[in-house]
């Protein structure tokens, strides 16, 4: 019998994502046998080593680079990502293939609504972008930093003190914590990080049974749209520590459109954009779409980000 080993990090949400992916394959492929593997990374095993914001680790390394590692040496087969996560270029010889569908995109904030926060409310959130999206939108927030998994996050509002947190509509729904969310923020307002909601499925380039089976659950539609995505974000030369947000949706007709956006840390700056292309351009239309931010200025906004995140 066939045995593929599957890596993911140990959190309560990668084990579900890779239950979700493996579901499929288990039923196409009955006589092959999955095997989880739990891989810590750096920013798992230590929290307090990192830097004061996981956020300032540029490229998400500190969450992948372990697995990656594992990946390449030939510890496990496969690694279940979650696609935001991972920087936007693969290591040597590394390659994703296309994600298996995709859950929603959207931020929710848990614990209030946007309208229903107090003047000055306390609201957590790890993500710079986030954050300065928050205050674009409502000035007089105090946006706490907080870090952690999912359910931690939302006990912060008791523990402490938050009027509400934001978080990744995906990851509560994975969780089964749909329960939890005062409102979905509107995405022309609050456009997600790049990947948001889709996995990333990381093999090896040369493993080529491996990968003939583990494409089989791929969906094109939804690779059109995180390759978009991603494009745009290696374009403005960003990661977790920029505030930069972007999703794409295939339209009725089969074209692709594109929309993102770059906000300053404070929010009182914003330049965003859409453009709209072939799906089978995807990548070329992620490239445009950043061409015409920086148009904006998007790149002073950015330098702007990085020394201050740099400083912290």
């Amino acid at each position: 019998m066939v045995q593929y080993l599957v890596g993911s990090r140990a959190s309560m949400l990668a084990k579900a994502q890779v239950r979700e992916y493996l579901r499929p394959l288990r039923e196409q492929f009955p006589a092959v046998t999955f095997t989880h593997r739990v891989i810590l990374e750096g920013g798992d095993k230590d929290r307090r080593s990192l830097v004061s914001d996981v956020s300032a680790v540029s490229g998400g390394s500190a969450f992948s680079s372990e697995q990656e590692a594992a990946l390449a040496r030939g510890d496990v087969d496969v690694v279940v990502h979650s696609l935001k996560d991972l920087p936007t270029s693969n290591p040597p010889g590394l390659m994703l293939l296309p994600p298996p569908g995709r859950e929603e995109v959207s931020d929710a904030l848990c614990g209030s609504t946007l309208a229903g926060l107090r003047k000055g409310a306390r609201v957590g959130t790890g993500a710079p972008r986030r954050a300065a999206q928050l205050l674009a939108v409502r000035p007089d927030l105090q946006v706490v930093p907080i870090r952690g998994n999912v359910p931690p996050r939302l006990k912060k509002i008791e523990t402490e003190g938050l009027d509400a947190v934001v978080v990744a509509v995906a990851g509560l729904r994975r969780l089964g914590l749909e329960h939890a969310i005062g409102e979905v923020l509107p995405l022309e307002l609050f456009p997600p990080s790049p990947g948001q909601g889709a996995l990333g499925i990381q093999v090896r380039e040369d493993k080529a049974a491996v990968r003939e089976i583990l494409s089989t659950v791929g969906d094109a539609a939804v690779d059109a749209q995180v390759r978009a995505e991603r494009a745009f974000l290696a374009e403005l030369h960003g990661g977790c520590s920029v505030p930069v947000g972007a999703y794409a949706q295939l339209r009725a007709d089969g074209k692709l459109r594109l929309f993102g956006q770059v906000t300053s840390l404070d929010g009182a700056e914003r330049v965003s954009g859409s453009r709209t292309g072939p799906a089978d351009e995807s990548e070329k239309l992620g490239a445009e779409l950043a061409a015409d931010l920086i148009d904006q200025g998007a790149n002073s906004i950015l330098d702007e980000a990085r020394a201050a995140t740099a400083i912290s």
